[in-house]
C-alpha cells in the first residue's frame, strides 16, 4: 500500500499529458517484470479459456490508471486519491455477484463508511466545479478497479502474480502506444527518472504485491484495508508538493480510515 500510494505525488509531479505517463509507465514496468518473471523462471504460457479475463482485466487497468491520473491532474493528492477510495464499496456489492461469495453486511456498512468520508471532500457537487468533475472521474476510475480487481482474484490461484501484471501491461502498451506519437511526449527526457520510480516501486513491485494478497484475503477485504494509501498519499503530498489538506478533506480521511482499521481488526479476529 505504502509503495502504490506514490502514484498521487508522482501523477501531480510528472508535467506530460496522461495517456502519454501511463503508456511509458506501463513499457518501462513491463520491461521491468519480463525481466524478474525470465530471473524467477516463472512461466507465461496461459490457457485459452483464461485470455479473455486476462485481456478485459489489461483494458479495465489501463482504463483506471487514465482516469486516476486526470482526477489527479483535476484537483490534488488528497481529491484524487479519496475519490478513488470508493472502490471498496464497489467491490464489496459487486463480490457476490461476479465470484458467488456470501453477502457480508459489515462490509456494506463499512462501503457506507467510506462513501460519507468521499461526501466530506467535495460538498458542493456541481457540473462547473472541477473538484467535483475529479471526483466524478475517481469514481469510474474506482469502478474498473474494483471489475479489475474481481477479475484477477479468479486468476491467482493458477497463475503468478507478476506474469498476470505483465500480461495486463502488455496491453496497456498495445493500446496506448499511438498516443506517444500523438500527443506530445518530448518531456521524457527530463520527466524520465520519475517515470521510472512509477514504473519500478509503484508498479512492477507495489502492485504485483497487491495482487498476491488476493491469495490471503477476499477482493473486498484487500480493497477495505487498502484504503489506507489516500493517508500515505497525502502525507507524501504535504512533504514533497506542500498540499496541505484542508478540514473537510481530513475529516473524510479519517472516516475511511476507521473503515480500514475496523475490517482489520475483522480479519485478524
Amino acid at each position: 500500500m505504502l509503495l502504490i500510494s506514490t502514484s498521487g505525488v508522482l501523477g501531480r509531479h510528472i508535467d506530460m499529458p496522461v495517456p502519454v505517463i501511463i503508456g511509458y509507465r506501463a513499457i518501462l514496468a513491463a520491461c521491468i517484470l519480463f525481466l524478474f518473471c525470465k530471473w524467477k523462471k516463472i512461466s507465461l504460457r496461459i490457457e485459452a479459456k483464461d485470455r479473455i479475463p486476462i485481456l478485459v482485466g489489461g483494458i479495465l487497468m489501463g482504463l483506471h490508471w487514465i482516469t486516476y491520473f486526470y482526477a489527479l491532474k483535476m484537483s490534488n493528492v488528497a481529491i484524487g486519491m479519496l475519490s478513488l477510495f470508493t472502490y471498496p464499496v464497489i467491490t464489496a456489492l459487486l463480490e457476490p455477484l461476479i465470484l458467488k461469495v456470501k453477502f457480508q453486511k459489515m462490509h456494506l456498512m463499512l462501503g457506507m463508511l467510506v462513501l460519507v468520508g468521499i461526501y466530506f471532500l467535495v460538498p458542493d457537487f456541481s457540473i462547473e466545479n472541477t473538484y467535483a468533475k475529479a471526483v466524478a472521474m475517481g469514481v469510474f476510475s474506482a469502478l474498473c478497479y474494483a471489475l479489475r480487481n474481481l477479475i484477477m482474484k479468479t486468476k491467482v490461484s493458477n497463475y503468478n502474480g507478476s506474469m498476470l501484471m505483465w500480461y495486463q501491461l502488455i496491453i496497456m502498451v498495445i493500446l496506448l502506444l499511438p498516443a506517444l506519437f500523438i500527443m506530445d511526449s518530448s518531456g521524457i527526457v527530463s520527466q524520465f527518472p520519475f517515470v521510472l520510480v512509477l514504473a519500478l516501486l509503484t508498479t512492477a513491485i507495489g502492485h504485483t504485491l497487491f495482487l498476491y494478497s488476493f491469495k490471503r484475503f477476499s477482493a473486498t477485504t484487500a480493497s477495505i484495508i487498502g484504503s489506507v494509501q489516500p493517508v500515505y498519499g497525502i502525507i507524501l503530498g504535504i512533504i514533497f508538493l506542500r498540499e496541505i489538506p484542508v478540514l473537510s478533506t481530513i475529516i473524510g480521511g479519517v472516516l475511511i480510515l476507521t473503515s480500514v482499521v475496523i475490517e482489520s481488526i475483522r480479519t485478524y479476529k
